[in-house]
């Protein structure tokens, strides 16, 4: 009876450890688990919604650093080869990459968007709706934008709230934004004043220097050096969340780099 005891004892101590590494494995390299927060979403995903993410599609995130910080740390990743591009309204769950004024990573800080512009794209926002010089079928949710745009009158100040990139010469609002070009990698662009406020964070974080801007001389410095042009060393994206009246999202703080993407949404299911 001991032995048999001791017997199942050592499986389960060699077997247990072995599903628990697979299961690992499998999370790693094919799909993760997430839980919906907010009504960012809504009414696509609500708060308590469970989505799973397919990591398969666009090649699973593999880190090359495992030493995470609380405050951000600088991404060091490589991803494996995935099963297609991301698409024009795919669903997909990111790090936040904005924090104190500069891109960073946080690994358990994500957000679950839509994906309303890729590299190569020029979005605007036209009287609260959407739009993308690359796809002309609907972003996003046609129905809550018509929301937005029909807001009454007392709840105008939801069309004036102040957007990225939150400088006073670009007066964007969530009701007519942009136009704005969303970068990919090997693209060069001039840079003037307009494009460093647009682009700043990006600059910022691409070039590992500290970016100014003078509107009056037209100057832009990276470092103290004058900047003139800048080719994008990664590819950019716009997110969006459905509930276009309450969702925090690329209009408020900026874009996203393809790198943070965790993978994307390929089935949800509610747990109320």
């Amino acid at each position: 009876m001991v032995k048999k005891a001791l017997h199942y004892m050592v499986i389960g101590m060699i077997f247990v450890p072995l599903l628990y590494g697979v299961w690992l494995l499998l999370r790693v390299f094919l799909f993760d688990f997430f839980s919906i927060p907010t009504y960012s979403m809504y009414p696509t995903l609500k708060p308590r919604d469970e989505v799973i993410v397919n990591k398969m599609l666009m090649g699973a995130r593999i880190y090359k650093d495992l030493h995470f910080e609380k405050k951000g740390i600088e991404l060091k990743s490589w991803r494996t080869r995935g099963i297609r591009p991301i698409r024009h309204n795919d669903i997909v769950v990111f790090n936040f990459p904005h924090h104190d004024w500069k891109i960073s990573f946080i690994i358990n800080n994500v957000f679950c968007k839509r994906v309303l512009a890729l590299p190569g794209d020029t979005i605007s926002i036209v009287e609260g709706f959407y739009r993308n010089n690359n796809y002309e079928e609907v972003l996003g949710l046609e129905e809550e934008q018509k929301k937005y745009a029909d807001l009454p009158e007392n709840e105008s100040w939801r069309k004036e709230m102040q957007t990225y990139p939150h400088d006073e010469h670009v007066k964007w609002t969530p009701y007519n934004w942009g136009p704005m070009y969303i970068p990919r990698k090997g693209d060069v662009i001039r840079i003037s004043p307009h494009e460093a406020a647009l682009y700043g964070f990006i600059l910022e974080w691409e070039l590992g220097k500290k970016v100014t801007r003078d509107w009056e001389t037209g100057e832009v410095r990276a470092g103290g050096h004058l900047l003139t042009r800048h080719r994008f060393k990664h590819n950019y994206y716009f997110m969006a969340g459905d509930n276009v009246m309450d969702s925090d999202d690329s209009r408020f703080w900026g874009l996203v780099p393809e790198e943070y993407i965790v993978g994307i949404v390929y089935f949800k299911f509610s747990t109320k």
